[in-house]
Order: structure tokens, then sequence, then C-alpha cells
């Protein structure tokens, strides 16, 4: 059905808009969430009878380092998942291999947006720096909304999308 498959480009385009905002966001305000970055590794704001603190980061070249791998990562998966939505908007009306095969880089695109927020803000940042133990630095929240958002948009996308049915017109 070709509104199934419009509507997989549409999601896909919706987190390739949401990570360029976030990319736009982090550079035009580079020092307010480049505070954030320097707060969560430096680990200055978790329990005080935490007894991880041996794990802060309190080298300012390092902070700067962290958040532009952040930064890099965020652009990729906007312009990985641009690629994606664009490449299988030119193939809507193929046929389902054509088109299940134009969904590359939707879906490596999706992972690594995935595996940023995922891996870098929740398994690093919220354990290993204990993030989740900041009052004002916790983006645990944040990421695992984002996180289940992509992750429900990969899910949707990967699914095998079949050939239109004998009423529908098939163009290339």
């Amino acid at each position: 059905m070709i509104a199934i498959r419009a509507a997989k480009v549409t999601l896909v385009a919706a987190i390739a808009l949401f990570a360029s905002l976030v990319v736009f966001g982090n550079l035009t305000d580079y020092n307010t969430n480049f505070a954030f970055v320097q707060h969560v590794l430096s680990m200055d704001t978790i329990f005080p009878s935490s007894t991880i603190g041996y794990r802060a980061i309190a080298n300012p070249a390092l902070h700067h380092a962290a958040y532009a791998i952040i930064i890099a990562a965020e652009a990729a998966t906007a312009i990985i998942c641009w690629i994606g939505a664009v490449t299988m908007l030119h193939h809507v009306r193929a046929s389902a291999g054509v088109f299940n095969r134009a969904k590359t880089f939707a879906v490596v695109g999706l992972t690594l947006g995935f595996l940023l927020w995922q891996v870098g803000f929740m398994s690093i940042g919220g354990e290993w720096f204990g993030m989740w133990q900041s009052q004002q630095w916790n983006g645990v929240p944040s990421s695992f909304r984002i996180v289940i958002t992509i992750a429900v948009v990969l899910i949707f996308v990967a699914t095998y999308d079949q050939d239109f049915e004998p009423s529908e017109p098939t163009r290339n």
C-alpha cells in the first residue's frame, strides 16, 4: 500500500529533521549545550555520597572532544536519515524488492541515532557517569523518549513491504 510506504518516508524524514535541529541547536548555542556535557563528564552534580566519582573526567579538552563526537554523530544521523528518506521517496512506487533495498540508508541512520542516544547518553552518560543522579543535568528521560521514538520508527521502516495489490497502479 502506497500510504504505508509514504508513512515510512515521512517518519524517517521526521527523525532526520529532529536530528538536524539538534545539531543546529548544539552549534548555534554551543556553550549552553556544552555545559551539559561538561557537568555530566565532571560528575560534579552526582549524589555527594556516591562512590563512582572516580570516573569523572575533568579535562576541558576532553569535554570539547566528547561534545564534538556527539555533534558529529547527530549530524551523521541527520544526513544519513535525509538520504534514506529521499532514496525511499524516489522508489516509493517501485517493486517491493527495490523499495526494501532503498531502505538501507534509513535503517543505517536510524540505527546510528538509536546507538547515539541509547549507548552514548543512556548507557555511558546515564550509567557510567551517573547522570541519573543529577537533579539539574539528568538527560536520561529525554534520551529515553528519543530512543523509543527512533526504535519504533526503525521497526516500522524495517518491516518488509509487499508489492502493490493488482488494483493499484505501479509506476516506476
